[in-house]
């Protein structure tokens, strides 16, 4: 296929994962260094210890960028952090320093060790297969620092440009500069970490656009983050147009305040996704996911008790409503101090509260914890557990926090199985929130990053809203809350879908809540049931 030449309007179709809409000159990303041919080993000393400082390099490299962002939320930091640790695993210098022992040089001898880890890893699936990926842009790191030239990464023109690349790795997505206008990529899915981080940044991002490989550098286009759809070859007059509808659009949303409401007054409360105070903004009405593995990701030992208890009492503090979500974590996102054994499909193993099937000591200090925080700040404290699958799993937990004086107790619905039995569920805890993003991968048996399957993932398709359905009705029964905590609830389009479904909260990314407010706003509660009918039916 020929390139796309900006000699006239075109149109690429992806995947929306970022609202907005904006446009400017393509820019690609810097590709990752060319591997020279292997050159014979004469000082064997001297590759090892460039071997090691390669790697502490890249290390050093992400930490930085890590106390950069830090500032303006976790999320990005903690990736970081995730990332610098694996660059700082001792077992990958130990095979890249046999590499050099056996006579390759540094450069040839990270490549090896790298493309070991990354086969290994990509052999299990799941949210392992995704950490394979970062060990791709590790490994162009690190043979980049080992030659002595620069890191792959986001070029800098000194102009806005839309930013177009085969993949962005979560080093580069949370790095990225002011002058990036949006995110294309020809790979990609809604959960991933691109997804992520450019709606926590509310930058419009498209992925899964296969047509994006043939635009040339410097062809204006405009991106639309909500529709997926891309327009090549428009003016740089059209461009600077759209640039001031898109800056008239936030800054109207912007303007926009209060609790979420439909046009006739229903209230849909609007939530935040945080993963510390840190994260904590001003425009929501609470939080909604409280997502405490951020506490625990970048240690080699669990935190103490006294330190969960202090980071829980810094968001009560600070917000009267606070959802917390125990450690989602296992081998599909594994932690060092767990020690979990690998597994052949960890997306399917344990993970979540099935680490306490293993592990019963980490819930119990965990929920512990956060009772004291609560006792200390007054708060009443909302729990809920990941990956609930069974009645059963809901009142064993329900039991242990309710023993601890947790006020609140809720579960997870992030597999088929709870959603289809949601109203039993009901009956042991006092809410639901359900995680779109793992309930999509699930119900459609499509892996969260697979690029090729990113339609299936698209939180509009109609079998994942019938499950939504499924536990509103039941929460509805029961006279208790049913909430949507993943990616979708942020998505303004499918806001008033969601209401329309029953569902009583949304909780997002901060920078998402004023167009979700805004869509509630524009459509009465009969007029959400009635979007909501045609979304089902899959018109």
């Amino acid at each position: 296929m020929p390139d796309l030449q900006p000699s006239g309007p075109a149109s690429l179709a992806g995947l929306g994962v970022s609202p907005g809409r904006t446009a400017g000159p393509c820019l690609r990303m810097a590709g990752p260094p060319a591997l020279p041919a292997p050159n014979p080993v004469t000082d064997t000393g001297a590759e090892l210890a460039v071997v090691g400082e390669a790697l502490e390099a890249v290390a050093e490299d992400l930490r930085r960028r890590s106390a950069a962002v830090a500032g303006g939320g976790r999320g990005a930091a903690e990736i970081l952090d995730a990332l610098a640790m694996m660059a700082d695993d001792p077992m990958l210098k130990e095979e890249a320093e046999q590499g050099v022992r056996d006579g390759l040089d540094a450069p040839h001898a990270l490549d090896a060790a790298f493309a070991r880890h990354r086969e290994a890893l990509a052999a299990l699936g799941g949210y392992l297969a995704e950490r394979a990926a970062d060990l791709d842009d590790l490994k162009h790191r690190a043979v980049a620092a080992a030659l002595g030239v620069p890191m792959p990464g986001v070029p800098s023109p000194g102009h806005p440009f839309v930013l177009v690349a085969e993949d962005l790795s979560p080093a580069d997505t949370a790095g990225l500069g002011p002058d990036v206008l949006a995110l294309v990529t020809v790979k990609g899915g809604p959960t991933s970490h691109t997804a992520i981080l450019a709606r926590g940044r509310g930058l419009p991002a498209v992925v899964a656009c296969a047509g994006a490989a043939h635009l040339v550098d410097g062809t204006y286009i405009s991106v639309d983050g909500a529709t997926g759809e891309i327009v090549t070859g428009v003016t740089e007059e059209d461009a600077a147009r759209v640039r001031e509808q898109d800056s008239a659009e936030r800054a109207r949303l912007a303007a926009t305040s209060g609790p979420g409401r439909t046009a006739d007054g229903h209230p849909v409360k609007l939530l935040l996704n945080i993963g510390s105070a840190a994260d904590l903004r001003p425009d929501g009405e609470g939080v909604g996911l409280f997502r405490t593995e951020f506490l625990f990701l970048d240690r080699k030992q669990a935190p103490t008790y006294e330190e969960q208890v202090t980071a829980y009492a810094d968001v009560f503090t600070a917000v009267p409503y606070v959802v917390v979500r125990t450690l989602d974590a296992g081998t599909d996102k594994p932690l060092p101090f767990l020690g979990l054994p690998e597994e052949p499909n960890p997306a399917l193993g344990v993970r979540g509260l099935r680490v306490d099937r293993v592990l019963p000591d980490v819930l119990d200090t965990q929920l512990d914890a956060i009772a004291e925080a609560a006792r200390r700040t007054g708060a009443e404290a909302w729990v809920m557990a990941p990956m609930v699958s069974t009645p059963g799993e809901a009142a064993a937990f329900a039991r242990r926090a309710r023993a601890r004086g947790i006020a609140r107790v809720g579960a997870m619905v992030e597999v088929p199985a709870a959603a289809l039995l949601a109203d039993r569920l009901l009956r042991e805890v006092d809410f639901l929130s359900i995680g779109t993003n793992d309930l999509s991968q699930y119900t459609y048996a499509a892996d969260r990053q697979h690029p090729a399957l990113a339609d299936l993932l698209d939180p509009a398709q109609p079998a994942l809203l019938r499950l939504v359905e499924l536990c509103a009705e039941a929460g509805r029964a029961a006279g208790k809350p049913v909430g949507v905590c993943g990616e979708a609830a942020g998505d303004a389009r499918l806001a008033p879908i969601l209401a329309g479904l029953g569902v009583t909260s949304l909780s997002m990314a901060p920078v998402c809540v004023p167009a979700v407010r805004d869509a509630l706003a524009r459509h009465t509660l009969e007029e959400c049931r009635e979007l909501a009918r045609a979304a089902l039916d899959g018109r």
